[in-house]
């Protein structure tokens, strides 16, 4: 596994976890809340905002900026990527089906069978609420490889191999399969009365778009989980 020690904290942006930094990528860890980037809608502080900010060390005349390769939701924790470079953002968009994204979930019910894969087209519909269509002319098809890693108080923790990367993707698998994620408003239970959502992109494994080595981040459970589940081999 190829890291670097984290910078220090004096050197860490405010409410943001960086992993790992050099001269063509940022790899952070995002709280949950916290939203990728700004949209039409929502111009609230961002992750892009915040690294921005960071990579400008004061200078709003700079031209350092940072660049989107992917977004996790919202209300989804874990690991992003972030490229300082046009061109490492394309390298890295490019060879985003190389990229290694894995989850930790926890949803209602017992799951069976134990592994799978969950395959649908996904579509969008006005009202900007994703579903499952058969066909495919109207969504983009979607992989979802699954295995249960514990079962405990009607919960059951996942670990997700996040095959493409569709939005809300895994939140919908998961509920369509009649296991919606703890504490999903959009697509779990009327009664769900959890405010976390219990996704966390865990780890993720990259080819650097210059030096072309291998790179894995992995981050630890969060405190959310082990509360549902109890203390945890992982």
């Amino acid at each position: 596994m190829q890291t670097t020690k984290r910078p220090p904290a004096k050197y860490q942006p405010k409410g943001l976890t960086v992993l790992y930094e050099d001269r063509d990528v940022i790899v952070v860890e995002k709280p949950g809340g916290l939203l990728t980037m700004g949209t039409e809608r929502d111009k609230t502080r961002t992750a892009h905002t915040i690294l921005n900010e960071y990579v400008r060390k004061g200078d709003p005349r700079s031209r350092n900026r940072i660049y989107i390769v992917h977004r996790l939701d919202r209300e989804t924790s874990g690991i992003l990527i972030f490229a300082k470079s046009e061109q490492a953002k394309t390298y890295l968009q490019e060879h985003w089906q190389e990229t290694d994204k894995r989850y930790l979930t926890i949803v209602h019910g017992s799951v069976s069978p134990k592994t799978g894969t969950i395959s649908s087209n996904l579509a969008e519909n006005s009202a900007f609420t994703v579903y499952s269509t058969p066909d495919p002319a109207k969504g983009k098809l979607a992989h979802t490889e699954y295995t249960v890693l514990k079962e405990a108080k009607g919960f059951s923790l996942l670990e997700i191999h996040l095959l493409t990367g569709r939005k809300h993707q895994i939140r919908v698998h998961m509920s369509e399969k009649g296991h919606p994620v703890v504490g999903d408003r959009k697509y779990g239970k009327g009664n769900d009365t959890f405010a976390t959502l219990a996704l966390h992109a865990r780890s993720i494994s990259f080819t650097h778009p210059v030096n072309g080595k291998r790179l894995t981040f992995e981050t630890g459970v969060p405190e959310f989980f082990t509360r549902l589940m109890g203390k945890s081999s992982l």
